[in-house]
C-alpha cells in the first residue's frame, strides 16, 4: 500500500481527527523556518519577551521587523497542503487545527478561526499586552513612522505584535483548548514539527497516551518517532494531495 494509502486509510477508520502543524509545512509555502541553516534565527537573533517590555529599542527593533517583513511571515500563500487540512476540516472529519505557526495560513486557505488553535501566536496583526485589545497593522504604521512607542488607546499598555516570544507566557486559554482537543480524538496527525519546542511538542503524545492513533509526516526523523503508528519522512503537499484524492473516490 503507498503513503498516501496507509494515511487515507487511518483517517477513514478515525472518528475525530486532530491535526498538529510546525514550520514544515509553511516552509513549502516558501516561509523560512526558525532553525534550520539559512533559517529565521540564523540571519537575526530574537527578540526577547522581557527585552521588549524594558526597552524602547528593542520595542522599534521589533516593529521594524513587522514593518519591514524581514521575518519573512508576510506576502506567502497557502500550500496545498494547508487546503487539505481545510477540506478535511470542512468534511466534518478533523476538529481542530492545532499549530506552532505564526503565520495566518490555515485561517487563508479556509479553516475557520475556531478550527485553528494557535499557541504561539499570529504575526498578522497586534495585541495590547495589558488588556488584549487586537490591533491591525496598518492602523499603526502612521504611529510608527512617526516613532512613537506603540501604546493602547484604550489603557496604555504596550502594543506587541501577537506572536508568543522568548520568555513569554504560553497562552493558558488556548494550551487547554489544545489539550482537550487531545484527549477527544482518536487520531493526531503532525505534519512538519520537529516537536522539539516544549510544551507544544507535549500535545501529540498526549492524545497518545490517552489512546489515540498518532502519525507523524516530517522531513527529519523526531525524537517521538517511535511512539507513532506511522511515520513518513516525506514533503506533505504530494502526500496530502494525493490522501485526499483517495479519501474523495
Amino acid at each position: 500500500m503507498t503513503d498516501a494509502g496507509k494515511l487515507a486509510r487511518m483517517i477513514s477508520d478515525a472518528r475525530r481527527v486532530m491535526i498538529f502543524t510546525g514550520a514544515g509545512i509553511s516552509t513549502e509555502s516558501g516561509i523560512p523556518d526558525f532553525r534550520s541553516p539559512g533559517g529565521v534565527w540564523s540571519k537575526m537573533s530574537p527578540i526577547y519577551f522581557q527585552d521588549f517590555v524594558s526597552s524602547r529599542e528593542a520595542r522599534r527593533e521589533s516593529w521594524n521587523r513587522v514593518f519591514n517583513r524581514t521575518e519573512g511571515w508576510t506576502g506567502a500563500k497557502p500550500n496545498v497542503g494547508h487546503f487539505a487540512i481545510a477540506d478535511l476540516v470542512k468534511s466534518g472529519k478533523v476538529s481542530s487545527v492545532v499549530t506552532q505557526n505564526v503565520d495566518n495560513l490555515h485561517q487563508d486557505s479556509g479553516v475557520p478561526d475556531d478550527k485553528v488553535i494557535e499557541i504561539h501566536g499570529n504575526a498578522s496583526y497586534g495585541k495590547c499586552l495589558q488588556c488584549g485589545k487586537r490591533y491591525e497593522f496598518e492602523t499603526l504604521k502612521a504611529r510608527w513612522e512617526n516613532d512613537e512607542d506603540l501604546t493602547c488607546i484604550f489603557c496604555t499598555g504596550l502594543i506587541k505584535n501577537a506572536t508568543i516570544s522568548f520568555g513569554q507566557a504560553m497562552p493558558e486559554d488556548k494550551m487547554l483548548q489544545a489539550s482537550e482537543e487531545a484527549l477527544l480524538c482518536d487520531l493526531v496527525i503532525v505534519l512538519g514539527s520537529s516537536l522539539v519546542v516544549y510544551p507544544a511538542s507535549a500535545i501529540p503524545m498526549e492524545a497518545k497516551r490517552n489512546g489515540a492513533r498518532m502519525v507523524i509526516i516530517n522531513r527529519e526523523p523526531t525524537d517521538q518517532d517511535p511512539f507513532a503508528d506511522l511515520v513518513l519522512h516525506t514533503e506533505i503537499g504530494p502526500l496530502m494531495t494525493d490522501t485526499m484524492a483517495l479519501l474523495e473516490k
